[in-house]
C-alpha cells in the first residue's frame, strides 16, 4: 500500500481503509442530512416564529456561500494535516453549528449557527474531503471504495433524514438538531481510532510548498481547468437546477406534492448506485471518456425534463431514474482524475477548488433559475441551457484524453 511522501503529508495512511470509507460514508451522510433538515423544518418555524421563507432560504444560501468559500482551505488541511484532523475539525465545528440551531431562539443566533458555523461544517465535511483520504488510502484501485464512501452524501440520507422526521414529529425541531449535532460529536472518537497518528516529519514538513505555491502548481495543470468548469456546469446541472427547482417544477406541470417527492426520493436513491456504479467503472475503464460520457448522458436526461408539461407523472419517476444513475456518478471521477492529472500531493486543495466551483455553480442555477421563471413564466430556458451546458462539460472531459498525468505519482494513477 502507498504512503504520501513524506515532504507532501505529514499523516500516515489509516490503519483500517475500508473503515475509513464506512465512516466517511457516516460523516457526509451527517452533514448532508443536516443541510436538508433546513427544508423539513422550515415549515414549523414559519408556524412558530413568524421568521419568512427568504430568510430562512437566505441562511441556507449563506451556508453554501461559507462553504464554498471554506473548500480550497478544508482541501489544504487535508494535504497538510491530514484527514484525521480535517474530519474531526468539520464534525467539531458542524456540530457545534447544529447545537447552536437546536438552541436558537432568534434570527441572529440561527443564523451564526446555520450559516457560518454549519456552512463552515459543509465545507469541511465533504465530498472533496472525503474522497482525498479515501484516495490516499486506496492508491492503486480508489474509485470503487470513493464511490462508496462519498455516496453517503445522498444514499446515507435514507438512513439520517427519515430519523430527524420522527423527532420532529414525536419530541420537536429541536432534538431534531440536538440529534444531529450528537451524532457529529459521537462520530470524532471513531475517526480517531481507525486513523493512525500523525508521524512529526520535522524539517521535510518545514520545507512543505505553501498554500500560494500550491495554488500556482495547480493553475499549471491543464486539467483542473477542464475539471474545474466541467463540475461548475455539474454543479449547476445538478445541486442547482434539480434540487432546487425539481420538485416547484413538478407542480407547474400539474403533479401532486406526494407523487412528486416519491420520485424525488427515488433519484436520491438511484444516486447511491450511481455514485457506486461510477467508482467501480472508474478502476476498470478510460476515465475521460467515463466522465464525458457521464455528462453527455446527463444532457439526454433534460430533453425529458424540457418535453414534460402535458405528460404523465411516469415520466418524472422515468426522468428520476435516469437523471439519478449520472447525478452524483461524476465525484468518484472527478476525484480520481484530479489525484493522477493534477497531483496526489495537492488532490486536497484541487479538489477544494473544484467543489468551491461546484457550490458556485449551484447556486447560479438556485438564483438563475428563479429568476427564469419569474422573467419567461416557464422553466424551458433553463433546461434547454442546461442542456448545451452539459454538452460543453463533455467536451472539456474528453480534452483531457490528450492530456498527461502529473509527474508526480505518475506511474501509480496514470490514466
Amino acid at each position: 500500500m502507498h504512503t504520501p511522501s513524506p515532504e507532501n503529508s505529514i499523516e500516515t495512511v489509516p490503519a483500517r481503509p475500508w473503515a475509513l470509507v464506512g465512516f466517511g460514508f457516516l460523516a457526509l451522510a451527517l452533514a448532508f442530512s443536516a443541510r436538508a433538515a433546513l427544508g423539513l423544518i422550515m415549515p414549523v418555524w414559519e408556524t412558530e416564529f413568524g421568521w419568512s421563507k427568504s430568510f430562512m432560504s437566505g441562511a441556507g444560501a449563506g451556508a453554501l456561500l461559507v462553504m464554498a468559500i471554506v473548500a480550497p482551505f478544508a482541501g489544504r488541511l487535508v494535504d497538510r494535516m491530514g484527514p484525521r484532523f480535517t474530519l474531526n475539525l468539520g464534525l467539531g465545528v458542524l456540530g457545534v453549528g447544529c447545537a447552536m440551531v437546536a438552541l436558537a431562539n432568534g434570527k441572529l443566533m440561527f443564523a451564526l449557527g446555520f450559516s457560518i458555523f454549519c456552512g463552515m461544517g459543509f465545507g469541511i465535511v465533504a465530498t472533496h474531503a472525503v474522497a482525498t483520504a479515501v484516495t490516499r488510502a486506496f492508491v492503486t484501485k480508489p474509485g470503487l471504495p470513493t464511490g462508496i464512501a462519498t455516496s453517503g452524501s445522498t444514499g446515507g440520507q435514507f438512513l439520517i433524514v427519515p430519523l430527524i422526521a420522527v423527532l420532529l414529529s414525536t419530541v420537536g425541531w429541536r432534538w431534531s438538531f440536538g440529534a444531529l449535532a450528537i451524532a457529529s460529536v459521537a462520530l470524532i472518537p471513531c475517526i480517531r481510532a481507525i486513523m493512525q497518528r500523525p508521524a512529526a516529519k520535522g524539517e521535510a514538513a518545514a520545507k512543505a510548498p505553501s498554500m500560494a505555491q500550491d495554488f500556482g502548481t495547480i493553475l499549471r495543470r491543464p486539467a483542473f481547468h477542464a475539471l474545474f468548469w466541467s463540475y461548475l456546469i455539474c454543479g449547476f446541472t445538478s445541486s442547482g437546477a434539480i434540487e432546487t427547482h425539481l420538485l416547484p417544477f413538478a407542480a407547474f406541470c400539474g403533479f401532486a406534492p406526494l407523487p412528486s417527492a416519491t420520485a424525488y426520493g427515488l433519484l436520491s436513491l438511484v444516486n447511491l448506485a450511481g455514485m457506486i456504479g461510477a467508482g467501480w467503472l472508474t478502476d476498470r475503464v478510460n476515465r475521460p471518456l467515463l466522465l464525458g460520457t457521464i455528462y453527455l448522458l446527463r444532457a439526454m436526461t433534460y430533453i425529458i425534463l424540457a418535453n414534460m408539461p402535458g405528460t404523465s407523472i411516469e415520466t418524472l419517476f422515468l426522468f428520476a431514474v435516469l437523471f439519478g444513475m449520472v447525478d452524483y456518478a461524476t465525484v468518484p471521477v472527478t476525484a480520481s482524475l484530479t489525484a493522477s492529472h493534477v497531483g496526489l500531493p495537492v488532490m486536497g486543495q484541487a479538489m477544494g477548488m473544484i467543489s468551491a466551483g461546484h457550490a458556485l455553480g449551484a447556486a447560479s442555477a438556485a438564483f438563475f433559475g428563479g429568476y427564469i421563471v419569474d422573467l419567461t413564466g416557464e422553466y424551458a430556458l433553463l433546461w434547454l441551457g442546461a442542456i448545451w451546458l452539459l454538452v460543453a462539460a463533455g467536451v472539456m472531459s474528453f480534452v483531457i484524453l490528450r492530456l498527461s498525468p502529473a509527474p508526480v505519482e505518475q506511474e501509480a494513477l496514470a490514466a
